[in-house]
């Protein structure tokens, strides 16, 4: 079945539109890892994206009949722009379903091309249905972002383009995996002519669908996805995709919110571009892989699928990608409080570089330091810190991989309060868009006294709140079917240590 697609992609018509992106070696990524580290350029593409290789292929083989009535799909953004140039270049008419959620500049990229721009949803998932809809209505060919061979036939080109450019010589190619239109493509051409290089898929850890799919053996379907890294936020890998997978994908790793936001350092380092979340899975999944294998000398590749990035949305990238590099550490320290122990705590901590500090008076004997600390050399100087502190008789709680506690915690040290009765704490989260904290205000309602409320936006896909609520023992039914009928994801975190720590009552 492989080689069915090898001629296909050979034939692919996709260099009218699209460019032959270099490979570029990442010297210092490579340098760090003791590997040869290529970064696939797609970032580079007139639409800051691969999408419009498979896009493009798709158009041009529709009949005239068919191109006279139109195009439609369904996107979270990269594929959206690359219909609309491609309808554009082909003076073809284009309607183009995205989610509420896609980030501006995705939307204004596509409406800047001709392309009717309908925003329905909060899923790529919502938007396939409703564009499904409007293509029964309005006669249009819907042309699918990843599950069409002649879309991925486009999108293989690039596998043809690494091939190419190396003679063969890579040991690994890593694959961002969404629908899973462009590890079809790459894998099944390169397992045609060079069965011996890896291929490896690499998909968030909150939007695993090709993941489950292989190790179930069959097509999954997510009860829901992450979408902070939206141009993979889907639901169910392509039946066409999920099928050469089968055969050709030696395996998918599944990577972190914060691996995923130190890679795009890593990226940026290197090249001095900024991929977006999904364009840098890729370099995510290498640096998982050699760690996890300890690998040397060896030739990995990876696909740097996409630059189409909201701006603000830098802010939670940048803050997040030294812990995802295992560059900081954000512990809880507990000293007495007395004169001159915060001196005597500072000095405990040496020379090291400190990114965060907070501190407020707790009780007469203790008080609590919430402290980040720059690391050199990740996970082992961590513990070293953690060890130094303990000698000292310090208590530590070590909150690097607490999420509530580098959501919200850290921007609430303090926040403790005398006899307060019946706290309970709850982590909320919702799909961020214009009025979003407002709608979850009026869900919220008056049934709960709230005690505490924190909410931060900070670029993120997800509105993030921290709400706490009184709640007597007797009315825990009803709060349990109040929480139901909130309809939000939440995660209830009144034992979190952090909360006890610095927020709960005295």
């Amino acid at each position: 079945m492989p080689r069915d697609y090898l001629t296909r992609i050979l034939k692919a018509r996709v260099y009218d539109v699209a460019l032959e992106t270099p490979l570029e070696q990442g010297k210092r990524l490579s340098a760090r890892l003791g590997n040869t580290i290529l970064f696939k350029r797609e970032d580079l593409q007139p639409v800051f994206s691969f999408k419009l290789r498979g896009a493009y292929n798709k158009i041009t083989l529709l009949s005239p009949a068919e191109r006279a009535r139109g195009v439609i799909t369904a996107s979270a953004g990269n594929h959206a722009q690359g219909v609309a140039l491609a309808a554009q270049k082909l003076a073809i008419s284009a309607v183009i379903v995205m989610p509420k959620t896609t980030p501006d500049i995705k939307v204004t990229s596509v409406a800047a091309m001709g392309a009717r721009v309908v925003l329905h949803g909060n899923t790529y998932d919502d938007a396939y249905e409703h564009a499904q809809g409007l293509a029964q209505e309005e006669r249009r060919t819907f042309v699918h972002p990843y599950d069409d061979p002649d879309v991925i036939a486009g999108q293989g080109t690039v596998a043809m383009e690494i091939l190419q450019h190396t003679d063969g010589a890579v040991d690994a190619i890593f694959v961002p995996v969404g629908g899973g239109g462009l590890i079809a493509g790459v894998s099944a051409y390169v397992k045609t002519l060079y069965p011996n290089i890896r291929i490896i898929g690499v998909e968030p850890d909150d939007a695993p669908c090709m993941h489950h799919a292989l190790a179930a053996g069959e097509r999954v379907i997510l009860d829901q996805v992450g979408i902070f890294a939206d141009g993979v936020a889907v639901r169910q890998a392509g039946e066409e995709p999920f099928r050469v997978a089968r055969q050709c994908v030696d395996e998918v790793i599944l990577v972190s919110t914060d691996e995923i936001c130190a890679a795009i350092k890593d990226i940026f380092d290197d090249t001095r571009a900024i991929t977006e979340p999904a364009g840098a899975l890729a370099v995510a999944g290498i640096k998982k892989l050699v760690a996890r294998e300890q690998l040397q000398g060896k030739t990995l590749v990876a696909i740097n699928s996409g630059a189409n990035m909201n701006f603000d949305r830098l802010r939670h990238v940048s803050e997040r990608a030294e812990l995802g590099e295992k560059r900081e550490a954000l512990l809880a320290v507990t000293i007495p409080e007395r004169p001159g122990s915060f001196r005597t705590f500072c000095e405990t901590l040496g020379q090291r570089g400190i990114t965060e500090f907070n501190y407020r008076y707790a009780q007469e004997q203790q008080a609590h330091v919430f402290v980040g600390l720059k690391l050199v050399r990740g996970v082992e100087e961590r513990a070293e810190v953690i060890t130094a502190l303990q000698e000292k008789q310090y208590p530590v709680l070590d909150m690097t991989d607490n999420e509530m506690a580098k959501m919200h915690i850290r921007y609430m040290v303090g926040g403790r309060v005398r006899g307060l009765c019946d706290e309970r704490l709850f982590r909320f989260e919702f799909p961020e868009r214009p009025g979003a904290l407002l709608r979850f205000l009026k869900k919220m309602g008056h049934n709960w006294n709230i005690s505490m409320f924190h909410y931060r936006n900070h670029g993120a896909a997800y509105g993030r709140v921290l709400v706490g609520m009184q709640v007597l023992p007797a009315d825990e039914q009803a709060f349990q079917a109040f929480l139901k009928d909130l309809g939000y994801t939440c995660f209830e975190e009144s034992d979190n240590p952090a909360y006890q720590l610095f927020l709960g009552p005295l």
